[in-house]
């Protein structure tokens, strides 16, 4: 399986090309070399910037969509409608939600999976009207990942207008469910028993084309919610608090986890949300708070879990002894997300190809981490990478997210 994106102005899109023949290249360069000089990859290359220049629009349709975790199936469904005009036959929508688009090769080479994801991290009621400035568009998504998916069609219909032959099939596919508490389900899905067979998995997803995403950041998610008895926050007060307990639980962690993150492998924390309640003169019968663990290291995060589980048992206890009366507060952890992690060794091909490629552009190739789709293979040894999606962005997960 041959790897080729394509530089296209300022952005780069990525074209996987399966060749008939595959030689025994010692050297990624030379090989990117020989593929881009092939009539067909020619054409493709000149095709996928005539096709960039005029997909704005479709952007923008995308964009327009509201596709928030477990909301995502009307964007689905236009996106496997521009699937099927760009000339693919075998599109369809599978159980969970996924777009998948099928183009045969000739069925001596891998099976290879370009991929974005429909979702994004914005509630349903969230405004997603494009608007221009200059040269930017600004909306909720229109780069994470509405710009990935564009750029994914518009490789299939190089690709196909081209007539680029390919060894093993190549599967375009619209995930469900990468964001928050989506939980990677669509792409979990597409390696499960049902999937569609992929050898070798390429996300497009994040805003540096020089960056070859080879290590996948894992996460896991917490809710914690703490329960009491509640009150009148007059009549009651002297009864266990769970507004008291969280807010002294997260003290804790924040200290305790400073520690960790300051002494080991890159690792992060963060308490997202807070919640709970019924006024402000009530004693609450339930608080909770959801806390997002990361790190490249499954170690490191097994510290950081353990962490999280002792300080919510100590704040329980502090608060549970200041109380006078009523019955004890009680806690819980549920886990609501898990993503796993893992790295692709430097030397496997598919990493090796996006770096040769990298510097065919004239770019200086960088590894990353990232936490995409692409955590899934990975964490399941087959080989995979993240790339970016072309063009410049900021602002993702913003109200005020440009490309």
């Amino acid at each position: 399986m041959k790897i080729l994106p394509i530089a296209l102005g300022t952005s780069v899109v990525c074209v996987s090309v399966a060749l008939q023949s595959q030689p025994a290249f010692l050297d990624a360069d030379e090989e990117v070399r020989v593929i881009a000089a092939r009539p067909a990859v020619n054409r493709a290359l000149t095709i996928a910037q005539e096709l960039d220049a005029v997909s704005e629009n479709e952007l923008i349709e995308l964009t327009e969509i509201p596709a928030p975790p477990f909301g995502e199936q009307a964007r689905a469904r236009r996106y496997a409608d521009l699937l099927l005009t760009a000339g693919l036959t075998d599109v369809g929508i599978d159980e969970i939600g996924n777009v998948v688009a099928r183009r045969p090769g000739h069925g001596d080479g891998d099976t290879v999976a370009l991929a974005a994801h429909l979702d994004t991290v914005f509630p349903p009621e969230t405004d997603v009207t494009v608007r221009r400035q200059g040269n930017r568009l600004y909306a909720p998504g229109v780069g994470d990942d509405t710009r990935g998916l564009v750029l994914v069609l518009n490789v299939a219909r190089a690709l196909i207008q081209a007539d680029v032959r390919t060894a093993g099939d190549v599967v375009f596919v619209g995930t469900v469910g990468e964001e928050g508490v989506g939980d990677l389900r669509g792409v979990r899905h597409l390696f499960g028993n049902e999937g569609p067979g992929i050898d070798q998995f390429i996300a497009v997803d994040g805003g540096d084309d020089s960056r070859v995403v080879n290590q996948a950041i894992g996460s896991r998610r917490y809710r914690v919610t703490v329960t009491g008895p509640g009150g009148h926050s007059w009549g009651d007060f002297g009864l266990g608090n769970p507004a008291h307990a969280l807010g002294r639980a997260m003290y804790y962690f924040d200290e305790a986890a400073t520690v960790l993150v300051n002494d080991g492998v890159p690792t992060s924390y963060n308490v997202g949300r807070i919640g709970g309640g019924t006024a402000v003169n009530a004693v609450p019968q339930e608080n909770w708070a959801e806390v997002d663990l990361r790190s490249v290291d499954p170690e490191q995060l097994d510290r950081l879990d353990d962490t999280l589980f002792s300080v919510v048992e100590r704040a329980l206890a502090d608060q549970n002894r200041r109380r006078d009366r009523g019955p004890a507060l009680e806690s819980r952890l549920a886990l609501i997300g898990d993503r796993p992690s893992g790295t692709v060794d430097a030397s496997t091909a598919l990493v090796q190809r996006a770096l040769a490629v990298t510097r065919h552009l004239g770019l200086s190739p960088r590894f990353g981490a990232g936490s995409t789709d692409a955590n899934v293979p990975i964490a399941r040894g087959v080989p995979a990478v993240t790339i970016g999606r072309g063009g410049t962005g900021g602002g993702a997960h913003s109200l005020s997210e440009w490309w």
